[in-house]
């Protein structure tokens, strides 16, 4: 995490939340990032951004790791 990015940055207390509503809650809790919904084993790029929360959720739609900016 850096400090450069503004507003909260984790949510671990999504963690088993529906992945719909924890984007939902995590984008009106912090407007400075964009939650984005990943299916755990999708291959995604590594890069950090200030502006992205990936979302993992499993096959019926909960998430399975702590939302945070990266």
């Amino acid at each position: 995490m850096s400090s450069e990015c503004k507003g909260k940055n984790s949510w671990p207390e999504l963690l088993g939340a529906k992945g719909d509503v924890a984007a939902a809650k995590i984008e009106k809790q912090n407007p400075y990032v964009s939650a984005q919904i990943v299916l755990e084993g999708t291959f995604v790029t590594l890069e950090f951004s200030c502006s992205r929360v990936r979302v993992w959720v499993n096959t019926s739609g909960i998430v399975t790791r702590a939302p945070a900016i990266g």
